[in-house]
């Protein structure tokens, strides 16, 4: 048979094709070559021929194959695989898959990665984000539009039409702007970090809405008189998608239309009697065109003869006629324009159907493919904004706030948070970029744009958390300085809203990622459904076999990888990164290997295992998440500086990976297959940690000093510094106090003591006469004392301020003026007003904002 050298060579020579993904000819043809040297060699004898033949023959050769095996395995599969909805079949076939489908090959193609192009900016698109976007940044006072009118002011509302803000995504044919979704990323981005209720503004209309549904599926008669109006503001758009009995799962909406004769406009139509409830609108109650979703039935049959006809999307002009609209949610103190919408036998034509009568019952399909754009960008980009102006923020606080006489971000339970703030930061700004590069190119990936909205917002609501942490008191008392409470009480609706976090990652992620990313399971799912018989064999053979060798790979793969800990696999850099690409390799065969034994053991049951689902979803968005940070890296030239940033992202990520993999195998169902996955994708265990002390000082370090690196994490944010701007001035004060520091230290030098950082202005006075300082140094302690002030005290009111009733009789601030930049060159030019003195004096001036 096979002596036990002969065995081994066999052993290892399949290995080899598996490992390399030979076709299945060559593999039969390699092993039968080994077996031939192996005979004459004396190695290996008759009954070793036998076995060969018995195995390789019914797999080689395709009639036996066909005949034999897959008619069989077609018959299982059928028995176990559970029907799909029509509503699941249309989210499954809706969007694109991009480099999440290479993510599930178990081999990556690291070059393509990275010859996708970088997304950048238009010369219009940056001056758009320098001149209207940062002008429209200025006019913002967070204090007013939160807690006095509970809206954007007129003059906001005014500018957002005048320089189009609602229609980055209108073709310029109908007078929009038609600006990349790179470029609606970075201006969310940048209004996100002043004002949530700005960026909440302009992005839903640049999102899944009336604009996107018009110009992928309006009639022309719809595109021509809707577009050019939403491009300059003379309709304000809301989409009424959600309702009291449908959230995550719009496809159950029980709103409905039915088909009818009516009357509209004096005449007899065919049109629909629509009747509904829907809530969470955004934009609803200031909304002039709605667009609705809703279930077309079609009982007499008077458009052909399907009764029901599907989900169905319409435009509804505010004055119809039965439409209720206008009242408000108030979801927790963001008050962004969101509201119910209701309408009872509210009869309309037919022509108000998006696309017209044609379009009827393919609504599910066309929210499908623009949601999966919009998810990518809005959530997403607002969360990776809001992210990176708290980190600088945070970093900027942490060094001014001061605590047992050394800066509070010194202390390492702080330096922990801020690495979380800028690690998360800088990871998130990477998937925002690199996702909307994708759409760019013409993808619609509806797996990726859950990724992104789950794990984005998510991880905003980490980055919140910290930063509350970090500012304590400053963070909790709310006022006209406090530019982080708003954020923490909103984070929220961001997990909730576009389809809530727990049913995105428990069910969405991993539920159509094996579907669509996966390159065997689809096409064998379809091809179970081939009515003619001959054709259905053939075409499940060609899958169910290419899915068993894929298999085989992974598992050979897998077992390679976690063998040799990774190290002996190839990496495009061979530097401090490669480490990570060769992880990240191993893992992607893991994940392919665990969703191939899940899906063969557990079958139709795993769609309701939905931790088991979650857990093989956070391996494919760590995957992905990881990706788009190594080409973060790589596209900004690998500087070494910004090295600490992708080396606590990528760490975080590999540790989530092997959780998520560990917890799935300690709760697998079947403790025998349960053992042999751990055996074959963890033999040690879990081999990565959290981010390193190290690499966490080196963060907080970043983040506490301007400087290249600080620049680059911050790129883009509203950071302004004028007279009003709370992160300008945060700026201004965190560059004046690294300025002063080795003053000060000089100063106590000097003066023989250690003395607290307090009071400088005092100190500025003794030591100048002391002649420790010039004039220009004791104008910088000044300010910078005044700075100080305004970092590290908090708003106070007198009680009647706080009734809701007099909230409007709060007097507004000043208009907004320059701050001087308290340096040596322009110390003796500071503004009076930013005196410590005053600062002491206006702390509790509840009607100044500084």
């Amino acid at each position: 048979m096979f002596d036990i050298v002969w065995f081994l060579i066999f052993i290892a020579v399949f290995g080899v094709v598996a490992y390399q993904r030979y076709s299945l000819i060559t593999c039969v043809s390699v092993l039968a070559l080994t077996m031939v040297i192996g005979t004459i060699a004396g190695g290996i004898g008759i009954l070793g021929w036998i076995l060969f033949i018995l195995v390789a023959l019914p797999i080689a050769y395709s009639p036996i194959r066909v005949s034999i095996l897959s008619t069989k395995l077609l018959s299982f599969y059928k028995s176990v695989t559970p029907e799909l909805s029509d509503t699941e079949k249309e989210a499954i076939d809706a969007g694109t898959v991009w480099w999440d489908g290479d993510l599930f090959t178990g081999k990556p193609d690291w070059q393509k990665l990275h010859a996708i192009s970088r997304p950048h900016l238009t010369s219009e698109e940056q001056a758009f984000l320098d001149g209207p976007c940062e002008e429209v940044c200025t006019m913002v006072n967070e204090w007013e539009i939160n807690h006095v009118d509970a809206d954007l002011p007129d003059e906001i509302w005014a500018f957002l039409k005048e320089h189009k803000f609602f229609a980055m995504i209108i073709e310029k044919k109908y007078g929009g702007l038609a600006y990349s979704a790179f470029a609606q990323s970075r201006v969310l981005q940048k209004l996100a970090g002043v004002s949530a209720v700005l960026s909440s503004t302009v992005g839903v209309p640049n999102s899944l809405g009336p604009g996107e549904l018009l110009q992928h599926y309006g009639t022309k008669e719809q595109q021509d008189y809707y577009l050019p109006r939403l491009a300059v503001g003379k309709d304000v758009p809301c989409f009424a998608l959600t309702g009291p009995e449908a959230g995550s799962d719009a496809g159950s909406i029980p709103d409905v239309g039915i088909v009818c004769k009516g009357e509209f406009e004096g005449k007899e139509v065919l049109g629909m009697s629509l009747t509904f409830s829907k809530r969470y609108i955004t934009l609803a109650p200031i909304a002039t065109v709605i667009g609705l979703a809703f279930k077309l039935e079609d009982p007499e049959g008077l458009l052909g003869e399907k009764k029901h006809l599907g989900i169905t999307c319409a435009l509804i002009p505010r004055k119809t006629k039965g439409l209720e609209i206008g009242r408000r949610h108030f979801p927790l103190n963001v008050p962004f324009h969101n509201g119910p919408v209701k309408g009872t036998n509210m009869f309309v034509p037919l022509s108000y159907i998006i696309g017209g009568e044609k379009m009827a019952g393919k609504g599910w399909r066309m929210l499908m493919e623009c949601l999966s754009v919009g998810r990518c960008i809005t959530l997403p980009s607002s969360a990776a904004g809001g992210a990176k102006q708290l980190a600088l923020s945070t970093g900027a606080y942490s060094r001014i706030r001061r605590q047992f006489r050394l800066p509070i971000g010194q202390m390492e339970g702080v330096e922990e948070m801020l690495a979380r703030i800028g690690g998360n930061a800088y990871l998130m700004d990477a998937v925002t970029s690199f996702s909307t590069a994708g759409v760019d190119l013409g993808q619609k990936p509806s797996v990726i744009s859950a990724i992104c909205k789950y794990h984005l917002t998510e991880r905003m609501r980490q980055v919140v958390n910290d930063s509350m942490d970090v500012h304590g008191g400053k963070g909790i008392c709310l006022g006209p300085t406090n530019y982080l409470g708003r954020a923490y009480q909103g984070v929220p609706i961001s997990i909730t809203v576009e389809g809530a976090n727990i049913l995105t990652r428990n069910m969405m992620i991993f539920g159509q990622g094996a579907m669509r990313c996966h390159p065997y399971v689809l096409k064998e799912l379809y091809a179970a459904q081939i009515n003619d018989e001959h054709e259905q064999l053939t075409t499940f053979d060609e899958a169910v076999f290419g899915h068993i060798g894929f298999a085989v790979s992974n598992t050979v793969r897998s077992l390679w990888f976690s063998l040799s800990r990774n190290r002996l696999s190839s990496a495009p850099f061979k530097d401090e990164t490669a480490g990570y690409y060769r992880s990240l390799q191993g893992y992607s065969s893991n994940l392919a290997i665990l969703t191939d034994v899940s899906m063969g053991v557990l079958g139709g049951s795993l769609k309701r295992r939905e931790r088991l689902s979650a857990r093989l979803g956070d391996v494919l968005s760590h995957l992905y998440l990881a990706s788009a940070t190594l080409k973060r890296y790589d596209e900004q030239g690998r500087i070494k500086e910004d090295l600490p940033f992708l080396e606590w992202a990528m760490q975080d990520c590999l540790h989530n990976i092997d959780v998520a993999i560990d917890d799935f195998i300690r709760n697998f169902p079947s403790v025998p297959v349960g053992l042999l996955l751990r055996t074959i994708v963890q033999p040690y265990g879990k081999v990565n940690d959290k981010p390193s002390d190290k690499v966490e000082h080196k963060i907080a370090d970043i983040l506490q000093k301007p400087g290249p690196a600080r620049d680059r994490l911050g790129n883009g944010q509203y950071l302004t510094r004028i007279e009003g701007s709370l992160f300008g001035d945060l700026e201004q004060t965190l560059e004046n106090m690294v300025k002063v520091e080795p003053i000060f230290d000089r100063i106590c030098a000097s003066m023989g003591k250690k003395l607290p950082m307090t009071q400088l202005d005092d100190l500025a006075i003794q030591a100048l006469a002391a002649d420790i300082i010039s004039e220009e140094e004791a104008e910088l302690l000044t300010a910078t004392e005044a700075g100080r002030l305004r970092t590290i005290n908090v708003d106070d009111f007198d009680p009647q301020e706080l009734l809701a009733s007099n909230s409007k009789k709060v007097a507004k601030p000043a208009r907004k003026r320059a701050v001087k930049a308290a340096t040596p060159d322009t110390a003796k030019s500071v503004d009076k007003d930013t005196s410590a003195a005053a600062a002491k004096s206006t702390a509790k001036d509840t009607n100044s904002v500084t």
